[in-house]
């Protein structure tokens, strides 16, 4: 098909969630609260992080580019979401698409490549501990953070450019509540596949060589937990890498399910479950799993409260 007949898309249209009118009400009320708890958990880590001294390690330090990057990518989806279930047309220009596509990926990969770097870093403490605050010294651990934002930043450039040179023709209908890539690729109408060449790649980069990283640190580190002659430092051991395990195993499993599979695989109403996990579900669940698992975190948050009592 030549270029030159081809109609330009200037908007998409998202099916959401759900079609059902009576739903819409209940969906918005549901995912309000979802958004709030997300905003409460994550910021309110970030803040005792920030203020408490005893925070400022390299681990909390991690823990706050986390936190920052959940509620970047959570916050270029649900408030679009809030306002469709109220509205009848549910539209997106098709600048805001491109807009909210690179945003998400942004923040989506810069929080896998942290989750690899927070695993290097509970390596080191463990492996090495007397030698762990040289080794992980601020301007490391500064270096690798940026890192982690720059590479988000080059592969969601990389994916962006590649997906949004597609041609979009008569059919604007995405079966989807935000613009996300497999639901983008049905709509070309113009071959895809060096698009899914692309995709397979930085697949690879960013979530592949991640998880291949983060389980070779953490064989290493059972190794070491293994050979600690007190049970209780093997318990405190293991308790501090569990929460960042638990991420983890929730975070790759959802994403690599979605993007790591046949295109003849794929369904919307499965891809919009994975999606809406990972998106609204995984950061309500790391502040918990990081906060009520660490001694620290509780501490903080009891001082924090304690001061405001006193004001």
């Amino acid at each position: 098909m030549e270029s030159s007949n081809l109609t330009s898309v200037t908007e998409f249209i998202l099916l959401g969630l759900s079609s059902k009118p009576e739903l819409q009400i209940y969906l918005f009320l549901f995912f309000l609260l979802v958004y709030l708890l997300i905003l409460l958990g994550n910021l309110l880590i970030v803040l005792l992080i920030f203020l408490n001294t005893c925070l400022h390690t390299p681990m909390y330090f991690f823990l706050a580019n986390l936190s920052i990057m959940e509620t970047s990518y959570t916050s270029c989806v649900i408030p679009q979401m809030l306002g469709h279930f109220l509205s009848e047309r549910k539209s997106i220009s098709f600048s805001r698409c491109v807009t909210q596509f690179f945003t998400f990926l942004f923040f989506g990969i810069s929080e896998c490549y942290i989750l690899s770097v927070m695993a290097y870093d509970r390596y080191i403490a463990i492996r090495d501990p007397l030698r762990h605050s040289v080794i992980m010294n601020w301007g490391f651990c500064g270096g690798l953070a940026a890192g982690c934002w720059v590479g988000g930043f080059i592969a969601s450039t990389v994916d962006t450019v590649a997906t949004f040179q597609l041609s979009f023709c008569r059919e604007n209908v995405i079966n989807h509540f935000l613009c996300e890539m497999p639901a983008l690729l049905h709509l070309s109408c113009t071959d895809t596949s060096h698009v899914e060449k692309v995709m397979n790649v930085l697949c690879i980069f960013t979530l592949l060589c991640p998880v291949t990283f983060i389980t070779f640190s953490y064989a290493h580190i059972i190794n070491v937990v293994l050979h600690i002659r007190s049970a209780e430092g093997r318990r405190k051991a293991f308790s501090t890498c569990s929460s960042h395990l638990m991420v983890v195993m929730v975070l790759y499993g959802t994403v690599i399910s979605l993007y790591i599979r046949p295109r003849s695989l794929s369904s919307p109403k499965y891809d919009k479950i994975i999606a809406m996990f990972y998106i609204a579900f995984t950061p309500i669940f790391n502040p918990l799993i990081y906060s009520l698992r660490n001694k620290e975190v509780k501490m903080a948050l009891r001082k924090l409260l304690g001061k405001t009592r006193d004001i």
